[in-house]
């Protein structure tokens, strides 16, 4: 019997258990993946821990690659031995096998392998919706990217130096910020030691920048809208350090007629037309070389609970992904 990790109740890592479960035949709509990586992100974290709700018993996990081995009435546009990968969906990437809705399986093409889209999968589209969508950059721009060492931002700063924007990255340590560098950020702030808003202005000669892409959250926000020039936007897509703290919505008058999004992957890619667009839009830029998907860290998916004190511990860099 085929296994997976399940959580009864939310709270810490330790709430991560391996089961066996029972997967049938796919129904109506579906296709049946057997599971050769599995993708893992801070969002598998907020779920675990309550901080986004989710129905229990529950699956974990939104991200991973594979084989289909079987698919259900009405699905036409992959067949058993396709190689797929996806992001979204029902809860439960973190197994060897499972049924998945067979609209949100991307086929593969054959110069990525397994391992790589399990690592940006997820990642890669929200950079595609996040530079591509949310706020579309334009050539000779410079924008601030927080945690530009972790998978989104190192996927960041090289799809942005490929479009010719300029990349301010942020990171905790010296030896992150050099990773970032080495991944297309043109400067990197260690916020540990430097104050953002100031080495910002300082780069951009006082101007400020047109967008932050922020998805740390609580820690960051003020500053975040510190570094924006007027009428700038931040785009908050995450909140690794806890959500960000109600505030009055006159703060972004006084700093310069600012705007502030909120926005989410599902969101952008609910149609299927948009996700094959963006997917085609990724899958480009890898195979073109452009971008380079950095996996700092495997784990046994049996291990899972370990991969998630490790991210977050913030001692993760690139993409983490869990091995069937």
């Amino acid at each position: 019997m085929p296994h997976a990790i399940r959580f009864h109740a939310t709270g810490g890592p330790e709430v991560l258990q391996w089961e066996a479960v029972e997967v049938g035949d796919p129904g109506p709509g579906e296709a049946r993946v057997r599971h050769a990586a599995v993708g893992v992100n801070f969002v598998d974290i907020y779920q675990r821990t309550g901080l986004y709700k989710v129905a229990l018993p529950s699956g974990a996990g939104t991200e991973a690659a594979g084989v289909v081995e079987a698919v259900g009435a009405g699905v036409a546009h992959i067949k058993p031995g396709d190689r797929v990968a996806y992001a979204g969906g029902p809860l439960g990437a973190y197994a060897e096998v499972r049924n998945m809705p067979a609209d949100r399986l991307c086929v593969l093409p054959d110069g990525i392998s397994f391992e790589q889209a399990a690592a940006m999968m997820l990642k890669g589209l929200t950079v595609h919706y996040l530079i591509r969508r949310t706020y579309r950059v334009t050539a000779g721009e410079t924008v601030l990217f927080h945690a530009a060492a972790g998978g989104v931002g190192l996927i960041a700063c090289q799809w942005l130096r490929a479009l010719g924007v300029a990349v301010i990255g942020t990171a905790g340590t010296d030896e992150r910020c050099a990773l970032a560098l080495r991944h297309g950020a043109a400067h990197c702030i260690n916020y540990t030691t430097e104050r953002v808003p100031d080495r910002v202005r300082a780069i951009t000669r006082g101007a400020g920048v047109p967008v932050v892409y922020d998805s740390v959250g609580k820690d960051t926000f003020v500053d975040s809208l510190d570094c924006l020039r007027p009428f700038g936007m931040l785009v908050s897509f995450g909140n690794s350090s806890g959500p960000v703290t109600p505030f009055p919505l006159g703060i972004l008058a006084e700093k310069g007629s600012l705007y502030v999004t909120r926005p989410t992957l599902g969101t952008y890619v609910a149609a299927r037309s948009d996700l094959d667009a963006a997917a085609a839009e990724l899958f480009g830029v890898v195979l073109a070389g452009q971008v380079t998907i950095e996996i700092g860290q495997r784990y046994a998916l049996e291990d899972a609970a370990a991969a998630h004190r490790a991210i977050a511990a913030r001692k993760t860099t690139g993409s983490t992904i869990l091995i069937p």
